[in-house]
């Protein structure tokens, strides 16, 4: 997968594109927004992760253009500023995720690759783990083909979970997850909503690990 990295701090960019490169991206790397912009004009790349401090410009001025586009990229904006305005700006303007510095490479990896997924087609437009579906185009979920309604909140915990299955999403995940697109959240939050979550869900479909987090369950019921 062709991938486009924007970054200005020259160590940052290296050692970014070091990294991506080792788990068989090919990277393209630029400092600034003159360089990127041909590069996105061209279609010579299939997902952007953008910074937006730039010396020639915000970042965001590149993510309006590229949402402008017949066909548009996937963007996941990487960026000091973590003022929610700025990031409810970024996602206003189409940014598929938004990652704070500083930040952990793994999660960054991770949030790649359910990028990556919508990209390559692997995946449709709906996530499903066992007999829960999400259908990502229409906001609908469903339970054995019965439409199941969820409040704002539980959806986006259940997207999140269901977009990392196999992998354990901690409490701070899923409040950063919520964060980014705009909901506050009180101290008790993420378990709250994971308790009604689960009422609605089948039995099990959402395992606890103590301490640790939440997965989903393919294995409903066990």
């Amino acid at each position: 997968m062709r991938l486009l990295l924007v970054e200005d701090d020259q160590v940052v960019n290296a050692g970014l594109t070091r990294t991506l490169s080792s788990e068989g991206y090919a990277v393209e790397s630029t400092l600034c927004l003159a360089d990127a912009r041909p590069l996105v004009a061209n279609d010579e790349v299939d997902l952007v992760i953008l910074d937006l401090g730039l010396p020639d410009g915000d970042g965001l001025s590149l993510l309006a253009d590229i949402k402008r586009r017949k066909k548009p990229l996937p963007v996941l904006i990487l960026t000091a500023r973590d003022a929610l305005d700025d990031k409810i700006k970024g996602l206003d303007l189409g940014a598929d995720d938004y990652l704070v510095k500083p930040f952990e490479v793994d999660e960054l990896l991770a949030r790649l690759r359910v990028l990556g997924r919508r990209v390559s087609g692997v995946t449709s437009s709906t996530l499903q783990c066992g007999s829960v579906v999400m259908d990502l185009a229409a906001h609908l979920v469903t339970i054995d083909g019965a439409q199941l309604n969820l409040p704002r909140k539980e959806y986006m915990l259940l997207k999140a979970l269901l977009e990392n299955q196999g992998r354990v999403q901690s409490k701070e995940q899923l409040e950063q997850k919520l964060y980014q697109w705009g909901e506050e959240l009180g101290s008790n939050a993420i378990e709250v909503h994971i308790h009604h979550l689960r009422k609605k869900l089948p039995s099990n479909a959402i395992k606890t690990l103590r301490g640790i987090g939440y997965v989903m369950n393919k294995h409903e019921g066990h």
